[in-house]
């Protein structure tokens, strides 16, 4: 078994720089929504401007962000870059974003829209060859690979597609290339603050434990966040819980 704790004593720690809690805001026609279990037609708008929430997030002392664009998600191709560049230039917020980089054009759009990473999964998943050359362009330390899983198994297309690759499998791959954050999403837990999947973070670092890890989905207590720290995520994004009041940002604080 891994001592989970002088791996986190070892690790350049993310939550040194920006706090372990990374707020989400997922982007539907350029408004702030969330959706239950990755489903598109369950979704609830919560603000219909982004940069508010976003402001929010800053003066509660957060530093980073979790931007997903859905549309973008969706369709394959970035669409809400404009949502990105309004908060990265309007806020100090560390941001990194996904949905629909499916191109080097695309990354290089995230990028210079004022993103700090480019998270990924459809394209590291489906071809690693052209990812493996965005790394070597734009670095891997600039890459978070994002596993959703459906029981273990990668899900991609904004979660509409599952492939037969485990997430193990998939960190296996990237770590080998310099990639060193990934971030992982059960798909039945997402949105339905339930839970997390701590059973799974555990074992992906008993398999991994030299990986940054965060975990997303089903957040709903700051003791689970608790568990999560203590099992050695490197951070937790948080979207649904603090959206409808089950956390409060003050009660964050301690977190950052």
């Amino acid at each position: 078994m891994t001592n989970t704790t002088s791996v986190i004593k070892e690790k350049n720690k993310l939550s040194k720089n920006f706090g372990f809690i990374i707020p989400a805001i997922d982007i539907i026609e350029g408004k702030c929504v969330r959706l239950s279990k990755g489903d598109y037609n369950q979704k609830i708008v919560y603000n219909e401007n982004p940069l508010d929430v976003a402001l929010q997030f800053q003066d509660s002392e957060i530093k980073r962000l979790h931007l997903v664009d859905l549309d973008g998600a969706k369709a394959g191709n970035v669409k809400n870059w404009k949502v990105l560049e309004k908060i990265a230039s309007k806020t100090e917020l560390r941001i990194d974003f996904s949905g629909g980089i499916s191109t080097a054009e695309n990354a290089a759009i995230a990028f210079s829209s004022g993103c700090s990473w480019v998270a990924v999964g459809s394209i590291a998943v489906r071809n690693e060859a052209i990812f493996s050359d965005w790394l070597n362009e734009f670095g891997a330390d600039r890459f978070i690979i994002g596993a959703d899983v459906k029981n273990e198994k990668i899900a991609i297309k904004g979660w509409t597609e599952t492939t037969e690759m485990t997430v193990f499998e998939l960190i296996e791959i990237y770590i080998t290339k310099g990639v060193k954050q990934f971030f992982c999403t059960d798909i039945n837990k997402d949105g339905m603050l339930q839970g997390t999947a701590l059973p799974l973070y555990k074992k992906i670092l008993n398999r991994h434990p030299s990986i940054d890890l965060i975990a997303s989905g089903g957040i709903s207590t700051v003791e689970e966040l608790e568990e999560l720290r203590e099992a050695g995520c490197e951070g937790a994004i948080v979207g649904k819980a603090i959206y409808e009041n089950k956390i409060e940002l003050a009660a964050l604080k301690k977190f950052l």
